[in-house]
C-alpha cells in the first residue's frame, strides 16, 4: 500500500469518526431538566409573596368611555400614505386604503353594538381568574352539557400572538356538544397566556415558553385536573410540546396546528430529505416542504416583526399602545399574509375569505383593552435568548406522549414526519389539509375539531 493510499485511508477513518461521534452527540437524548413549579414571576420581593389560590368569576366589561375615546381615536385619524401604484396590494405591508375601510367599519358598525352584542358575545363562556406564581390567570371554562353517560376529558386550548381566546370561540361548542354518537366529551379550558389579554405579564426576565409550560400545568391542577390533553398553536404548540415533554404523567396527548423541531439533527433530516423528497413523503405533499429555497424566501419577506420584537418588544409595544390604527394595520396584516400568502396580491388583503370582520376585531378589542400588546411580544425576546435555547436543548429531550400534527398547507412552519419523530417519540397521527393557514383553528373550526378528535379516539383505544 503506498503512502498516498495509507494518507487516504487516515484521512477517511478520521473524518468517519469525527462524523461518528458528532452523530452521537447531536441524537444522545437528554433528561429533563430540573425546574422550579413555584418561580415567582410577579412584582416585588417573592419572600413576602403568599398565593391567592381562590378561584374568581370574572366578567368582560368595559365604560363606555373606554368606548367612546376608541370612537375618538378612530376618528381623528393621521394622514395615511396613500399605496404606491403598480405594487401588489399588500406586499409593502397593510394596504392603506384597504385600512381606512376597516376603521371605517370598525367605528361605525362594530363599536355601537359593542353593549349589545360584542361585550356579550365576549362573555358567551364562563371567564375566571386565579393567581399563580405571582401572576394573575385569565381563562375560560366550559363545562360539558353532559348526562353522565359519557366520559368527559379535560382538555386545554393554548393560543399564540397575535392570537387570544377568542380563536377557539367557534370551536368550544363542538367539543363541549353532548349530543354526538362519541363516547366521550370535553372538559374546556383555554387560558390568555402570561402577558396576553387579561392574563398579567411577567414582571422579571425570563418569562418564555418553558417557563409558561409550567403555569399552565399549575393552572391544571389549581382546577382539579391531574390528567388532561392539549392542544396548541404557534406560541401553544411551544407550550404543549414543553408540557408534554416535562409532564408525561400529567399529559394524555398533545395535538398541534403546525407542529416544528427547531435543532440540529431536525435541520439535518430536513435537508438530507430536500434532495430527495420522493423517499419521505408522498409526492401530493412535498410542496408543503419543500423546494426549501422558497421556505427561506418567506421566511425573510414575513419575519421582519419577529426580529423586532425578539430584540426590542417595549420599542415597538410603545408605538403600537393606545393606537388603534396601527396595532389593526400590525396585527391584522397577520392575520392576512399567515393565512395564505397569495393574499399579499389582494386589494383586500383576503382577510374576509377566511375570517368575519366581527371576529378579527374582536381579537383586536382584546389586545386594545388590555393594553397587553408590549407584554405579549416578550415571549419573542424569550424564546430566542441564549437562556431559552440552550437551558433545555428541547429536540434532544424524548417527548413520549401520544402526539398529533394537524398540517394546513399554507401555514408558516412545516416539519416532516421523519425530523418531527426525532423528538415525538409517539407520533401516533400526522394530517395535512390543503386549506388553511396559520389562525387554523379560527379559520377553520370545524376542520379542527375533527382532526381532535380523531387522535383522541386514537390514543382512548391504545390505552
Amino acid at each position: 500500500m503506498g503512502l498516498g493510499t495509507q494518507f487516504l485511508c487516515l484521512f477517511v477513518g478520521c473524518v468517519g469518526l469525527t462524523g461518528y461521534q458528532y452523530y452521537r452527540q447531536i441524537t444522545e437524548p437528554l433528561p429533563v431538566p430540573t425546574f422550579n413549579l413555584n418561580e415567582y414571576w410577579g412584582p416585588g420581593d417573592a419572600a413576602t409573596y403568599r398565593e391567592d389560590t381562590s378561584i374568581r368569576p370574572f366578567n368582560v366589561s368595559y365604560n363606555t368611555s373606554v368606548i367612546e375615546k376608541l370612537i375618538r381615536q378612530l376618528t381623528d385619524l393621521p394622514r395615511l400614505a396613500a399605496p404606491l401604484e403598480g405594487a401588489g396590494a399588500f406586499v409593502y405591508g397593510f394596504n392603506s386604503n384597504r385600512l381606512q375601510e376597516i376603521i371605517r367599519y370598525w367605528r361605525e358598525h362594530y363599536l355601537p353594538k359593542w353593549s349589545a352584542e360584542r361585550e356579550p358575545y365576549l362573555n358567551r363562556f364562563p371567564h375566571f381568574k386565579t393567581q399563580i406564581q405571582g401572576l394573575d390567570i385569565h381563562y375560560i371554562h366550559v363545562l360539558p352539557n353532559a348526562d353522565g353517560q359519557k366520559t368527559v376529558l379535560p382538555l386545554l386550548l393554548l393560543h399564540g400572538w397575535p392570537g387570544s381566546v377568542r380563536e377557539f370561540y367557534d370551536i368550544i361548542p363542538l367539543l363541549c356538544d353532548s349530543s354526538n354518537d362519541r363516547e366521550f366529551t370535553f372538559e374546556v379550558i383555554v387560558p390568555s397566556l402570561p402577558g396576553f389579554g387579561w392574563s398579567q405579564g411577567g414582571a422579571r426576565v425570563g418569562l418564555g415558553g418553558q417557563k409558561m409550560a409550567i403555569i399552565m400545568k399549575n393552572l391544571m391542577e389549581r382546577i382539579g385536573h391531574q390528567r388532561f390533553f392539549v392542544h396548541g398553536g404557534d406560541w401553544g404548540a411551544l407550550i404543549t410540546d414543553v408540557m408534554g415533554t416535562y409532564f408525561p404523567l400529567n399529559v394524555i396527548g398533545i395535538h398541534q396546528s403546525g407542529c416544528g423541531v427547531i435543532g440540529t439533527l431536525a435541520t439535518w433530516k430536513t435537508m438530507i430529505a430536500s434532495l430527495v423528497p420522493w423517499i419521505f413523503l408522498e409526492e401530493r405533499y412535498i410542496p408543503y416542504y419543500f423546494p426549501l429555497q422558497s421556505y427561506f424566501k418567506e421566511i425573510l419577506l414575513e419575519s421582519g416583526y419577529m426580529h423586532l420584537q425578539a430584540t426590542k418588544p417595549d420599542t415597538i409595544g410603545a408605538v403600537l399602545v393606545g393606537n388603534p390604527v396601527g396595532l389593526a394595520a400590525y396585527i391584522l396584516e397577520k392575520f392576512s399574509t399567515q393565512t395564505n400568502r397569495a393574499f399579499r396580491m389582494l386589494a383586500d388583503g383576503g382577510l374576509e375569505r377566511a375570517f368575519s370582520l366581527d371576529a378579527l376585531l374582536d381579537n383586536l378589542m382584546i389586545y386594545y383593552l388590555t393594553d397587553s400588546i408590549t407584554t405579549s411580544q416578550r415571549i419573542y425576546m424569550e424564546a430566542f435568548s441564549r437562556r431559552e435555547l440552550f437551558a433545555g436543548e428541547l429536540e434532544r429531550i424524548p417527548n413520549t406522549v401520544p402526539t398529533a400534527c394537524a398540517k394546513f398547507k399554507h401555514d408558516v412552519l412545516q416539519t416532516i414526519d421523519w425530523a418531527l419523530r426525532g423528538h415525538y417519540t409517539n407520533l401516533v397521527q400526522s394530517n395535512h389539509f390543503d386549506e388553511g393557514g396559520h389562525f387554523s383553528v379560527m379559520e377553520l373550526p370545524v376542520v379542527v375539531y375533527r382532526d381532535l378528535v380523531q387522535f383522541v379516539n386514537k390514543v382512548l383505544q391504545a390505552s
